[in-house]
């Protein structure tokens, strides 16, 4: 079973890391049709969710996946706010909760590091 789960972690991050670089071309071959505009958006924040994902079923590290998505969530979707891309009322607070939520699994990643004297 441990060994099903690494190669599916691995798909998963490998699939992610190919849409959040290339989104269009995955599309044509998943889709047949290129992914553009907004959809090449969405496609990328699905890559960002399946290489956390991935780190998350990575034996003994569900924190590093949460981690890693919401503090790339906040960078990416920061980015295409700022970049003026489309911005609906929900992206500036969607980054914010991102941001919040990045903040505290960071302190719990960190917490959890802590050794007693």
């Amino acid at each position: 079973m441990n060994r099903l789960l690494v190669f599916a972690a691995i798909a998963e991050a490998a699939t992610g890391l190919a849409l959040l670089l290339v989104p269009s071309l995955v599309g044509q071959w998943l889709l047949g049709a290129e992914l553009t505009g907004m959809a090449a958006i969405v496609a990328r924040v699905a890559g960002i969710a399946l290489i956390a994902l991935g780190l998350a079923c990575w034996p003994g590290t569900p924190l590093l996946g949460m981690l890693f998505y919401s503090a790339a969530a906040t960078l990416y979707l920061g980015y295409v706010g700022l970049a003026g891309g489309s911005a609906g009322p929900l992206l500036w607070p969607a980054v914010v909760a991102h941001a919040a939520f990045t903040g505290l699994l960071a302190r719990a990643s960190t917490s959890g590091r802590k050794t007693k004297p």
